[in-house]
């Protein structure tokens, strides 16, 4: 199978599904001219022109404000925000507005956006362009949150946001753009909701999201050769979420790991450990383990971002604790 970028992965989805219909447009800063900062729209003006590919101002607020307005009526936006730390700027808009509009309409309206942006830890992008803040979103009933951490994901995630009927927020990781992966050729779909066991295993589970599940798949790998078998889940979408799939690995491996890039206390590990204990409470042997990035404000300097991180070690380091 051929092998792509994420990023050509996402521009593929974004390509077909502009080719497939018309109501698909794409709209953020510099995803035009510029071909998009991370080069994921690189030559969708040139195909489509600029009434399906339109740059925007430098508002957060106005990007998201018209993607609600677009999808109201009858389009399918795809609207970029070049960091998830400016997702704060327009929290009135997705929040408040989109994703409460079919609810409060009694299903008259609907809401088919999707909110494209990525985070950009490890890449000495500094504290305020750098933050993963996905546990934010799980207080927002009616808006679905993807995380793909594959090229093959992406695509298939990214075709499946576009074709919703509900607003999206799918966030991508920076470091990821260019890592390569195998991808079909043609267009494919990945259920939103569903997660996928990227690796089986007997003694532990460890559940990754975003960049963290390739942290997680190297940590398996050697705590493979140290006879401890893991299992490694990639949640793939935080709204909804399979607990389903992690619970019958847990209630068979009777520990788990939960690794994730936004910060210890209330983060996304909170949730899923909270819906385990709640769920698999009796099939635990051990105390489920959180490997997250501190409570502090993101480091600059890339030894101490680094530090700051979680990676395959300090994932390594949670499995001996309560496998040992």
């Amino acid at each position: 199978m051929r092998e792509l970028t994420y990023a050509d992965a996402l521009r593929e989805a974004l390509r077909e599904e502009m080719l497939r219909d018309p109501n698909v447009i794409l709209l953020g800063e510099e995803i035009g001219v510029f071909n998009g900062v991370y080069k994921v729209t690189r030559g969708l003006l040139d195909e489509f022109g600029p009434e399906r590919v339109r740059d925007t101002p430098i508002s957060e607020a106005a990007i998201t404000g018209a993607a609600v307005g677009l999808a109201l009526a009858g389009m399918r936006p795809v609207a970029e925000i070049m960091y998830m730390d400016f997702l704060p700027i327009c929290m009135d808009q997705l929040v408040t507005q989109a994703a409460k509009m079919r609810f409060m309409s009694g299903g008259q309206l609907k809401v088919p956006m999707v909110l494209r942006t990525q985070y950009s830890l490890g890449r000495q992008h500094g504290a305020q362009h750098s933050q993963f803040t996905p546990s934010w979103f799980l207080q927002v009933p009616g808006l679905k949150v993807v995380l793909p951490a594959t090229p093959h994901d992406a695509k298939g995630l990214l075709t499946s946001a576009i074709r919703d009927e509900n607003p999206v927020l799918f966030v991508e990781s920076g470091l990821l753009y260019r890592t390569k992966g195998p991808v079909p050729e043609g267009e494919y779909t990945i259920p939103l909701g569903v997660a996928d066991v990227k690796r089986k295993g007997d003694d532990v589970t460890i559940v990754g999201v975003s960049r963290c599940v390739n942290e997680s798949l190297s940590a398996a790998k050697t705590l493979e050769e140290k006879g401890v078998s893991v299992e490694v889940i990639d949640i793939r979408t935080l709204q909804p979420l399979d607990l389903q799939t992690i619970l019958d690995s847990v209630k068979r491996t009777a520990r788990l790991v939960i690794v994730s890039d936004d910060v210890k206390t209330g983060g996304v590990g909170a949730e899923i450990s909270a819906a385990v204990t709640e769920n698999a409470f009796d099939y635990l042997d051990a105390p489920v383990m959180r490997v997250a990035c501190p409570d502090t404000p993101i480091p600059f300097s890339p030894p101490l971002e680094q530090l700051y991180m979680p990676n395959a070690d300090k994932v390594i380091q949670a499995v001996d604790q309560i496998v040992g």
